[in-house]
């Protein structure tokens, strides 16, 4: 016999609804009738991390539309509309909580969600009592030595911002979004309502990546030492977690394992140089990822060898932990990484470095290709994003 849906109780709608942990079969959901539709709300605030999109390179787009792949739909190509608005800040340099982060030369910050094309202004990264700008295209860094010395803007991208991660989504109100400067050691960190942001002066060298954890944010430097950064108060208070064992590679990322513990995961990556040029970058890839633990009580990082049924996304963008048995189609044990080098822009030939890494024996499954586009100072590469509804 056919249900008649329209007859169920509002407590039962809800209760399907609550149990329902992927955003598209949500919408479903929300679609069979006017009366669950009445029943539960426009966007559900209970879902765990979605599986993330992969946007791909403006190359691969248009000027209206972004591309990227969904991994639960045979990895094939989809596209997003993209506001006329947002279609005219042309970097991006990182995601986090399902919001692109993107600069124009103004220099202005804009947060972009591509699943609800709605959009949020940061204060511009000019706003630094060290980085002011003097044109369109150019930037004037005075260095804690008293040093001046100018970047453009792709440099200012490349070698000035690492990274900007947030505590939450930027419609919450305690949204507070923190961003590596790799050029002075420093980071900064701005809250919601802050027309500029505020520097945390030098906590350590050679920052590499942070996150949100328990309600502090994290980061990590190239050795595995760690600044714990309470931005709370009225001015940041920072301590430093230098553990015993101390790491190599080539990169450093930190995420959260899903099971709130705190994992490093360490990223090694072979370099060719070119054989009359030393000094040119002929190709790059992934080699393998090393995976840590945080023992808080030594404290240490603990070599781990299986995730289990976790996969990891690791990038430019905000470290994210999901559970493959909740997506069809995924891998667990494995890491998703995306090209964050800091050789994509300097290589000579080769596609960005996408692909899949299986802990269980090492190997390394390549993501469909993408293509750098040497000729256009604007193509970034692909990141992770995860879907986010709020």
């Amino acid at each position: 016999m056919a249900v008649d849906w329209t007859q169920l109780p509002q407590e039962l709608l809800k209760s399907i609804a609550d149990s329902i942990k992927i955003y598209a079969d949500y919408l479903r959901f929300r679609a069979v009738c006017h009366s669950v539709r009445s029943s539960v709300p426009n966007t559900p605030r209970h879902l765990p991390p979605q599986l993330p999109w992969l946007i791909l390179p403006t190359g691969q787009s248009d000027q209206y539309k972004t591309a990227f792949f969904d991994l639960q739909i045979a990895r094939k190509l989809q596209h997003l509309e993209v506001p006329d608005a947002v279609s005219h800040w042309t970097f991006l340099c990182g995601s986090s909580h399902g919001w692109l982060v993107l600069l124009f030369q103004s220099p202005g910050v804009l947060l972009f969600n591509p699943l609800t094309r709605a959009s949020f202004h940061l204060p511009p990264f000019s706003a630094y009592s060290n980085a002011q700008i003097v044109n369109l295209f150019e930037f004037e860094i005075n260095d804690e030595m008293g040093e001046i010395y100018m970047r453009t803007f792709r440099e200012m991208l490349d070698s000035y911002i690492k990274k900007v991660v947030f505590s939450s989504s930027p419609l919450s109100n305690n949204f507070v979004a923190l961003a590596i400067i790799n050029q002075c050691d420093i980071l900064a960190y701005c809250k919601k309502g802050d027309l500029t942001w505020t520097l945390i002066p030098r906590t350590m060298f050679c920052c590499e990546d942070a996150i949100y954890y328990n309600d502090l944010f994290y980061v990590v430097d190239k050795h595995g030492a760690v600044a714990v950064c309470d931005v709370n108060g009225a001015s940041p208070i920072v301590s430093i977690i230098k553990p015993q064992l101390q790491m190599g590679g080539d990169h450093q990322y930190l995420v959260n394992s899903g099971d709130d513990e705190l994992l490093l995961v360490t990223r090694y990556v072979d370099v060719q140089y070119d054989d009359v040029d030393p000094n040119k970058i002929v190709s790059y890839k992934t080699a393998r990822f090393e995976v840590f633990r945080m023992n808080w009580s030594e404290p240490r990082w603990e070599r781990i060898r299986s995730l289990g049924d976790r996969m990891l996304f690791v990038g430019e963008n905000s470290s994210v932990s999901c559970l493959a048995s909740d997506f069809k189609g995924c891998l667990g044990n494995c890491i998703y990484f995306a090209d964050d080098s800091d050789f994509k822009y300097n290589s000579v030939n080769g596609d960005y470095d996408l692909g899949i890494f299986k802990l269980l024996d090492g190997s390394i499954e390549h993501l469909p290709s993408c293509q750098r586009n040497f000729r256009s100072r604007n193509d970034w590469p692909p990141i992770w994003v995860t879907p986010n509804p709020c």
